[in-house]
């Protein structure tokens, strides 16, 4: 009798040790959460629904979930989709406030989801709300940093959110310090780069592919030092080969530092099939690598990109690349019915949109100065600069073309090493364009000041971020205007 109560006992412990809140980033959990980053998202939901019948009150589960909608809006850019599925965020931390309070994944959890929509507002331009979603992590990330020390994954949200808040523009720190919102950018990477080293070495070794990723992005887009292409590789290298995560990474970072072959290579060789989310800007990026390199198939992927892309962003850039495609090729009929798409479906959120409209509604390119650009986007510098052998700024109709013809000289002096040459040209660049409406001439001060400033030259490279900001009125005005200031802030002038 004994016996048999002691055994019920036991069994009854063991069903309310299970069904209470918890957090158990068990097997299962890191099997789904891999497969998330793998973009396998409907595995990923497969294995999360079993989780959630074998043990439902683990708090990891609604992590999980906001994974989910995270990645979904990253790669669909759905307006509707965000509008319909942002009203969770305050589902789940009510119900991850539920949760075990002594776990050190109770205050990370909420920080997380926080983080998340946080990034994910601000793709969608609400940045007000985006700033406060990413105070509050920050917040939360602290108290649980103090209770607990050694939890090595605060430690990633904490240093991509030093990252983010020291990366906010020159013109609106003043704003966000009155919300006693600060980071500090160079912090926040170091941070995450010792974790790559150190993450693999911990029970937290499933959190390096997110480590990668956010360093991917920091490293291309924030840092831009095409220097660095090797180190940013060699961490995706450690990345599954079933991932397209991966091969996004891959494709996208070769292709923003100008290694167009590298950036075809690994997006023609991603992984298929059913098992992996639509992600159509895989498409984008491989038509812009393909024009960039005259392939005659490049049509092909941007018309894919966009029947398959739902979303807000790159619709009018995808129009004009085709138009640009057909231009060409001398087919002036598709080119005049792709500019008109340009002019009629898409929106104005992104800048590369922006400028699509504009030139769109311009004058059309010199087929000389189209190819030396698309050659130079494409790191193909000794064939830019062939296009434009022999030519003068008087060979060119238009002051336009003229101003273009001295500033992309400048630029592919700039990316072959020749300063002197890149000097020169980015300075008629400025002398012909600087009350222009075109960005050409304020891009070319700002390309001066950068090559002072490497050269430690604080005076001159001062003079010329100056001058960038001097300039008004003209493309990309807000984007230039802040490097400048940012260059400013680095030579403390």
């Amino acid at each position: 009798m004994i016996k048999r109560l002691l055994l019920t006992s036991l069994l009854y412990l063991g069903l309310t040790q299970h069904s209470k809140a918890n957090f158990d980033f068990n097997n299962n959990c890191i099997r789904a959460y891999q497969a998330i980053f793998d973009l396998r998202l409907n595995d990923a939901k497969t294995l999360i629904q079993n989780e959630k019948k074998q043990n439902p009150n683990n708090g990891i589960t609604i992590l999980l979930d906001n994974y989910i909608d995270y990645f979904t809006l990253l790669a669909s850019e759905n307006k509707a989709d965000y509008e319909r599925l942002k009203n969770v965020k305050s589902t789940r931390l009510s119900a991850l406030e539920k949760q075990d309070k002594n776990s050190p994944y109770y205050l990370f959890a909420q920080a997380e989801v926080n983080l998340q929509w946080g990034m994910l507002k601000s793709r969608f331009q609400d940045y007000m709300s985006s700033a406060m979603d990413i105070r509050r992590a920050d917040n939360l990330l602290s108290d649980n940093a103090a209770k607990y020390p050694s939890f090595l994954p605060n430690r990633k949200s904490a240093g991509l959110i030093d990252v983010i808040f020291g990366s906010i523009p020159s013109n609106l720190k003043g704003v966000v310090a009155a919300l006693g919102i600060k980071g500090n950018a160079g912090s926040g990477i170091r941070t995450l780069e010792s974790l790559a080293s150190s993450l693999p070495k911990s029970p937290y070794s499933f959190y390096k592919d997110e480590v990668v990723f956010f360093l991917c992005y920091i490293e291309t887009d924030l840092v831009h030092n095409k220097a660095n292409y090797g180190k940013i590789m060699g961490l995706t290298s450690s990345m599954d080969d079933t991932s397209l995560l991966k091969t996004y990474l891959q494709g996208y970072v070769s292709a923003r530092s100008a290694r167009n072959d590298s950036a075809i290579q690994y997006l023609l060789k991603r992984p298929k099939g059913s098992d992996y989310i639509n992600f159509p800007v895989l498409n984008y990026h491989l038509g812009n690598a393909k024009l960039n390199r005259m392939d005659n198939d490049a049509n092909v992927y941007l018309v894919n990109y966009l029947k398959e892309y739902k979303g807000i962003n790159y619709i009018k850039d995808a129009y004009l690349k085709l138009a640009y495609y057909f231009y060409l090729r001398g087919d002036n009929a598709k080119y005049n019915t792709f500019l008109k798409m340009v002019k009629t479906q898409g929106s104005l959120y992104d800048e590369k949109d922006k400028q699509a409209l504009k030139e769109a509604n311009d004058t059309p390119p010199d087929m000389d100065l189209l190819k030396a650009r698309l050659y130079f986007d494409g790191g193909y510098y000794p064939k830019a600069l062939a296009e434009l052998a022999g030519k003068d700024a008087s060979d060119f109709k238009l002051k336009r073309d003229q101003i273009e013809f001295y500033y992309r000289l400048g630029r592919i002096y700039d990316e072959s090493g020749r300063d002197a040459d890149a000097i020169a040209h980015y300075q008629k660049a400025i002398n012909a364009g600087k009350l222009s409406s075109y960005y050409y001439a304020a891009n070319a001060a700002l390309s001066i000041g950068n090559i002072y400033e490497k050269r430690n030259d604080k005076a001159k490279a001062s003079s010329f971020y100056k001058q960038a900001i001097a300039m008004k009125n003209h493309e990309y005005e807000n984007s230039i205007e802040t490097k400048a200031k940012d260059g400013l802030r680095r030579l403390e002038y």
